[in-house]
């Protein structure tokens, strides 16, 4: 189509973002390239924020943690070099149903067809290897190759990232940034609507899930990640009101239902589950309605449920499965909707729901250690509605399963890919996708001190772009780490003044005892002496930060802050 023809001219740059802005994007991520400077003049004039992120791995991340918390997010790299660093990140948000386009950009389609030898490649003339590597982690690949075809292939990327929940490789020549495409496509949204299930198939699985359920004497829901990716969380929530059935997460559903409500059990992942609160109710039940599953071990404790598929009801975003049938293209989105509609509750059983809370351990010994029982608890006296809630592969991705969550707190984690740093960048992406949405609440991490060396330069993409968030550095007992966890947190706190202005890193140290038992205290870089502690467990005062036990608090927290995270998490 030639440029006559366009109603509405517009460049390609200028279209692709204003599609983004459109489906909810707000900030960019990447790291700037010579193949993708001139794309990213046009960011400005479509209202996005660029964020220059250290380097590609940590933008990959951070806009993975974006994506989590809002709609969408994208990420910029370069060809080659910069979209190979950024592999991993992306791997990760394909894993874990993530969606997030990836808009490299790269050399001319002249130079490609001439198969110029330019830097940046292998030097064998092959434009398209970095493209086929990332089609195994991407759910659609579009090369902007052909005018005419260019704007509704960006329509359909951005649609299958969207429905797919997973991410998308859009390759941007040089000599593509600026040809026109039809700007008029910008006056019709992009259809986001799911397909409708055929009715006639849609009806018959219904009915046998209901005949299922009414004939159950001890049915339970059990939520999954999916349930949150595919965003049915509010069918699940009108589901759970209308059956009035117990419910429990598995560890990547922690968020999926409010765990406030009555009929919350707490978090089901097979042995490593709590024995009488979930493990004996969710193994025990006759029907297990599972929306959303993903069984991956680490969300299983090694594959380790006792449960049976003859007593099984799968809700997925492409099929569903009743006991041993499955029907595909029936997704949950619709059944679970009918469901809703036709139940009678009255021909439900009544539910037993065992109480759950946080049961903040007492202090029977003298000694003035947090145990990692007494503290995951205690994190959950600490959250408030509406705060987002980060954690790392290892320590913290399994103890926040002890955590009670209050109303609509956010968990982000990374269960089943598992790349040590992913939190770090992710913490970024996720306080400032809070920030663009205006969301209430605090955006908060829990890292190993290995894993935030990974990826601490983030705490200057942070501090640049004034986000908040308070971070807890967990110390292994290995001096070396402690020397080079204190050298990162020092640099980062020189970045700004005073720090409280952006980020709050405070440090938690973990030994192993002789008996096996994991041990945790919290420590400063003041190098004074503290005050005899007592032999309560340990406190601070209500008007400052100084700590009043025997274990040094290691922090890049202004003292003068008015809101102490340490005091507040461990004063309660």
């Amino acid at each position: 189509m030639s440029n006559s023809n366009l109603q509405k001219p517009i460049d390609v740059a200028e279209y692709l973002f204003k599609r983004l802005y459109e489906v909810g994007v707000r900030s960019v991520h990447g790291v700037p390239g010579d193949y993708n400077l001139v794309a990213l003049d046009y960011l400005p004039q479509c209202n996005l924020k660029w964020v220059g992120s250290v380097n590609e791995l940590n933008a990959a991340y951070a806009a993975d943690g974006y994506a989590r918390v809002t709609k969408m997010a994208a990420l910029i790299t370069t060809f080659g070099v910069g979209e190979l660093s950024a592999v991993n990140g992306v791997a990760g948000s394909y894993s874990e149903h993530i969606p997030v386009v990836h808009i490299v950009g790269c050399p001319s389609t002249i130079s490609q067809r001439d198969q110029m030898l330019l830097h940046h490649t292998l030097g064998n003339g092959d434009f398209d290897v970095f493209a086929n590597m990332s089609a195994q982690i991407s759910c659609n690949v579009a090369k902007l190759n052909k005018p005419s075809e260019i704007a509704e292939q960006i329509d359909t990327a951005l649609r299958t990232c969207w429905l797919r929940s997973r991410p998308v490789y859009i390759m941007v020549p040089t000599d593509m940034v600026q040809e026109k495409v039809e700007g008029a496509r910008l006056d019709t949204p992009i259809d986001l609507s799911e397909p409708q299930n055929d009715p006639g198939n849609e009806d018959f699985v219904v009915d046998e899930i209901l005949k299922a359920m009414y004939a159950a004497q001890r049915p339970v829901i059990l939520v999954d990640s999916c349930a949150i990716r595919h965003r049915v969380v509010e069918e699940v929530h009108q589901l759970i009101d209308k059956l009035d059935l117990p419910v429990f997460v598995t560890p990547m559903g922690k968020g999926a239902v409010n765990e406030d409500h009555p009929n919350y059990g707490g978090v089901f992942a097979g042995d490593g589950s709590h024995p009488a609160r979930a493990q004996s109710i969710v193994e025990g039940s006759d029907l297990l309605l599972t929306i959303g599953a993903l069984k991956s071990d680490f969300n299983t404790t090694g594959f380790s449920y006792r449960t049976s598929q003859i007593n099984s009801v799968d809700f997925h975003s492409t099929h569903c499965k009743v006991r041993y049938s499955t029907y595909p293209g029936v997704a949950m989105r619709g059944v679970l909707r009918k469901i809703i509609d036709r139940v009678d509750p009255k021909s439900m059983p009544a539910p037993s729901i065992p109480e759950v809370r946080n049961e903040v351990e007492k202090n029977t010994d003298d000694s003035e250690t947090i145990t990692q029982a007494w503290l995951w608890p205690r994190v959950g006296e600490y959250l408030i509605p509406n705060d987002i809630v980060v954690t790392e592969t290892g320590t913290a991705n399994f103890g926040i399963w002890d955590t009670r969550f209050p109303r609509n707190v956010t968990a982000l984690s990374q269960v089943l890919w598992g790349s040590i740093g992913w939190s770090v960048g992710a913490c970024q992406g996720a306080a400032l996708a809070a920030k663009d949405a205006g969301k209430e609440g605090r955006t908060i991490l829990f890292v190993g001190d290995g894993s935030f060396q990974l990826t601490a330069q983030e705490l200057s993409t942070m501090i640049r772009h004034h986000l908040k968030p308070t971070m807890y550095v967990f110390k292994t007992d290995h001096p070396l780490c402690l020397l080079l966890t204190l050298v990162l947190v020092s640099s980062s706190a020189t970045m700004a003044s005073p720090l409280s202005d952006s980020s709050t890193v405070w440090m938690l140290s973990t030994t192993t005892s002789t008996t096996g038992s994991t041990r945790i205290s919290l420590a400063s870089s003041a190098a004074r002496r503290p005050a005899r502690p007592s032999r309560s467990r340990p406190r601070l005062s209500s008007t400052s930060c100084s700590p009043t036990r025997s274990s040094t608090l290691l922090s890049a927290c202004n003292s003068s802050s008015s809101t102490c995270p340490e005091r507040m998490l461990l004063a309660l």
